[in-house]
C-alpha cells in the first residue's frame, strides 16, 4: 500500500531512495521491550563499574549469596585452598575452620571473649543449668595459662584447697599452656566419681604441685545464710545465676524472721554471672532514683540504671570482698559503696569491667564476645584495677598454703617444700613442729603424733592419708572460725547498731 502511494504521479528515478527506508518501523510492544532492555543494560554496566576493579566505589556483601566474596577474606580463602591442595595429610574441614575462628578471637587479646564449638557450647549451657558434673571452679585464660578466678563454694575444687589466682599448668600430666578456657574445661570436667590431677602453681615463684580431685555433681545453689552473734546475718552469694535473686529474697525472709539487725553481704571468691541478676540484687540496697551502675555499648554514651521503688534492705549492711570477687560481684560492690555508703571490708577485687554476650551460631557453636563495658554509679571504670575496700583486712598467711597430696608419704629425715608446707600447717593449728625449715625432724614427727592422737589415728608420726586429710581439715576449720574479714565486718555492724 505504501509503495503504491509513493509512486503515484511520479516518474521512476533509479537514484532516488524512498523516504520510508530512512526509518525503523516498530510496533508499540516491540518499542517498549527495546527501551526496557536498554535500561537493564545501562544498570548492569553501572553496577560493574562501581563494584569491580582497583578503584571500585562500593563493596557488595550478600550473606544470602555466598558466591559474592568479601575482599578482606580473599587471603583466608587462598590459605585454605592451599592447605587443601598441598598439605600432605587429610584436612578436617571442621577443625580447620574452628581453628580459624579461634584465631580471630585470640587476636582480639581479650581473655573474656571466646569461641566455643558445638561440644563446648553444650557444656556452657549445662553449667548454667541446675547442676553439672566436674570440679566446680570458674576459670579463665591468663598469659597462656588457665587461671582460677574462684572455686565454687562446697565444690571439690574448694575442698581440695584451690584458691583464686592459682594457675593450672597441666591436667593429668598434659600441658594446657596456650589452651583456651573452653578447651581446658573439656579436660577438667568429667563424670561424678572420676578423678583428675591438676598441676598447679601458686604465686609467681611457687613450685608447681599436683592436686588430685574427685569430680562430683556441682549444684548451682548460690546463696547461703546463717545468723551470727548479735543478730548479725551473714549471707554469702557464690555466683549471680538465673535464680540467685529469688534465693536471696528467701534468705532475707529467713534472716528477718530470726530478728536480723544487721547484714553482712559476702561475695568473696564470687566470679560473677548474669548482669540482670546483679542489677536486681543491687536494687535491694540502693534508694529509689540513685544510680546502680552505668552500661556503655560500642559507640554509645553510658546508659545510667537507677534504683526502683521496690523492696529494700532496711538494716545496716557491710560487704566483704576479695580478689576472687569479679564482674557482677563488682557491680554490686560498686553500687553499695558509691550509692548506699556501705563499707567494703577485705582486699581489692579482681577488676573485670566488661560485659560478654553469647551468640549462638547455626551449627550449635557459640561466640561469646565482649560487647560493652560497665561503670560504677559515679562513672568509674574498674577494669584491670578492681575496687579497693574501705577497710583492708588481709587473709592470714596460712590461708595461702598449697594443698598437700594425701598419697605422698612424709616421714623423719625427708627434706622437701611439701614438708615445709606441712610444718606451717601444723604450727597454724597449734602443733609445734620446731623450726619451719622443710626438714622432717624429730620435732615434726612429734607434732604429727600429737595430731594423730587427737584424730584417734595410729600414732606412727608419718604424714599420709587420713593424717594429711585431718591436718587440712583442721586448717579449714580454723580459717572458718577465725575468719578475720568476717569478724571485722561483724564488729563494724555491731558498732553501727549501738550508735
Amino acid at each position: 500500500m505504501d509503495e503504491k502511494e509513493n509512486n503515484v504521479g511520479q516518474e521512476i528515478d533509479n537514484n532516488y531512495e524512498p523516504p520510508a527506508k530512512r526509518f525503523i518501523k516498530l510496533k508499540p510492544f516491540s518499542l517498549v521491550m527495546l527501551i526496557f532492555g536498554l535500561v537493564l543494560t545501562t544498570a548492569a554496566v553501572t553496577f560493574f563499574a562501581l563494584t569491580t576493579g582497583e578503584d571500585k566505589v562500593v563493596e557488595v556483601v550478600s550473606p544470602q549469596n555466598p558466591t559474592i566474596e568479601r575482599k578482606e577474606f580473599k587471603k583466608l580463602f587462598d590459605a585454605y585452598d592451599e592447605l587443601k591442595k598441598t598439605y600432605f595429610n587429610e584436612i578436617d574441614d571442621t577443625t580447620v575452620i574452628d581453628g580459624a575462628i579461634n584465631g580471630m578471637i585470640d587476636a582480639l587479646g581479650d581473655p573474656f571473649s571466646d569461641y566455643l564449638n558445638e561440644k563446648e557450647a553444650k557444656q556452657l549451657n549445662e553449667s548454667i543449668s541446675s547442676s553439672f558434673e566436674g570440679i566446680g571452679a570458674e576459670i579463665q585464660e591468663l598469659n597462656g595459662y588457665i587461671n582460677i578466678v574462684s572455686p565454687i563454694k562446697n565444690s571439690p575444687a574448694e575442698r581440695a584447697g584451690l584458691l583464686p589466682n592459682d594457675l593450672i599448668i597441666a591436667v593429668d600430666g598434659k600441658s594446657i599452656q596456650g589452651m583456651s578456657s573452653s578447651e581446658a574445661v573439656l579436660l577438667i570436667r568429667g563424670e561424678k566419681g572420676t578423678t583428675v590431677t591438676l598441676t598447679v602453681r601458686r604465686g609467681e615463684l611457687g613450685e608447681p604441685f599436683d592436686v588430685l580431685i574427685e569430680r562430683d555433681v556441682i549444684p548451682i545453689e548460690t546463696v547461703y545464710a546463717e545468723m551470727l552473734e548479735d543478730k548479725i546475718a551473714h549471707i554469702r552469694i557464690t555466683s549471680f545465676s538465673e535464680h540467685t535473686y529469688e534465693e536471696l529474697l528467701s534468705a532475707l525472709d529467713e534472716m528477718e524472721a530470726q530478728g536480723m539487725e544487721g547484714l553482712i553481704v559476702d561475695v568473696r571468691q564470687n566470679p560473677g554471672g548474669m548482669l540482670n541478676t546483679a542489677i536486681d540484687i543491687s536494687d535491694l540496697f540502693v534508694e529509689k532514683n540513685k544510680n546502680l551502675f552505668q552500661y556503655q555499648a560500642k559507640g554509645s554514651n553510658p546508659e545510667v540504671y537507677v534504683a526502683s521503688n521496690g523492696r529494700k534492705v532496711k538494716v545496716p549492711v557491710a560487704m566483704i570482698i576479695d580478689d576472687g570477687s569479679a564482674s557482677a560481684s563488682e557491680i554490686l560492690a560498686g553500687a553499695l559503696k558509691e550509692s548506699a555508703n556501705v563499707p567494703l571490708i577485705g582486699i581489692k577485687t579482681y577488676g573485670k569491667g566488661t560485659v560478654q554476650t553469647p551468640k549462638n551460631l547455626s551449627d550449635g557453636s557459640n561466640l561469646k564476645l565482649t560487647t560493652a563495658k560497665w561503670l560504677t554509679p559515679d562513672g568509674n571504670w574498674i577494669h584491670e584495677k578492681g575496687i579497693e575496700p574501705d577497710i583492708e583486712v588481709q587473709y592470714p598467711t596460712y590461708a595461702m598454703l598449697p594443698f598437700l597430696d594425701p598419697t605422698m608419704e612424709m616421714r623423719e629425715g625427708m627434706i622437701s617444700p611439701s614438708v615445709k608446707t606441712a610444718e606451717e600447717m601444723l604450727s597454724a593449728v597449734g602443733f609445734d613442729p620446731g623450726e619451719v625449715d622443710g626438714l622432717y625432724d624429730e620435732n615434726t614427727e612429734e607434732a604429727v603424733k600429737s595430731l594423730q592422737r587427737e584424730l584417734s589415728l595410729e600414732e606412727d608420726g608419718i604424714l599420709i592419708g587420713d593424717t594429711t586429710y585431718g591436718l587440712m581439715n583442721r586448717l579449714r576449720t580454723k580459717m572458718h572460725d577465725e575468719d578475720p574479714q568476717l569478724l571485722k565486718a561483724r564488729e563494724i555492724l555491731v558498732d553501727t547498731i549501738q550508735k
